[in-house]
């Protein structure tokens, strides 16, 4: 099944709509100059309280959006929050990414007003780099002096191929009405979205399910007709 992530996550209410849509994987904003960015402080009584709420149940893993600050820094915020994993967003190279002491999610981002006869073949070595380091990529539409959540998509079949070679997910403007297109499309192994399941710059839980049953409606129709049958099973 594709992984589903929803970052932005604001509110203890926020965290609990991702889980009970069934979510793989939350995210939390610490980028400063990002519009979702929170405190440390705040991520802690969201995450005590989440926590809290939802018990023993199997839960998302909790994710750490940062973009281009002191590794230290990061590091620190990871280790007091417990976090599964951090997501780096900025120009972070192989050697940063290498200190860090939480599983890695990189993002590769990807200019929509360069030809893709050039863009194509950096990100095949970023991917590849990336992979082998043990990384997670994801892929995201490069916007300048913006960190992600930027609701703009690119064109996903200028990379339909490389899902042969790579696991990565994909993100930048993924909603509930296009991202079952984008999985048919690129067959990334995640899909990412922040502003395409918010309502007023809020998180929404009827976007946020409505998101995550499209992923599975697309899994769906992707998988043979037989593991079909079963995943509709497994569902029921």
């Amino acid at each position: 099944m594709t992984s589903v992530k929803i970052c932005g996550i604001q509110t203890v209410e926020d965290a609990l709509a991702v889980a009970e849509a069934g979510a793989d994987a939350m995210g939390i904003v610490f980028v400063p100059s990002a519009g979702r960015c929170i405190t440390v402080d705040n991520a802690d009584e969201i995450i005590t309280g989440f926590r809290k709420e939802w018990g023993s149940r199997p839960a998302p893993k909790m994710v750490g959006m940062f973009g281009d600050q002191p590794l230290q820094e990061v590091n620190d915020c990871v280790a007091r929050l417990n976090l599964d994993a951090a997501q780096l967003c900025g120009d972070e190279g192989m050697a940063y990414c290498g200190q860090m002491t939480a599983p890695v999610y990189k993002v590769i981002s990807v200019r929509t007003d360069v030809p893709w006869s050039v863009v194509v073949p950096k990100l095949m070595v970023m991917l590849q780099r990336h992979t082998m380091a043990g990384h997670h990529p994801v892929i995201d539409t490069q916007v300048p002096g913006q960190y992600g959540g930027t609701g703009q998509a690119f064109d996903w079949s200028h990379i339909r191929d490389l899902w042969h070679s790579f696991p990565f997910s994909l993100a930048g403007g993924l909603n509930p009405d296009n991202v079952a297109q984008a999985i048919g499309v690129a067959r990334p192994w995640g899909v990412d979205s922040s502003s395409g399941t918010e309502t007023e710059g809020r998180k929404d839980a009827e976007k946020i399910r409505a998101f995550i049953e499209a992923v599975r409606e697309a899994d769906r129709a992707l998988a043979p007709k037989g593991l079909a049958r079963l995943f509709r099973r497994s569902n029921r």
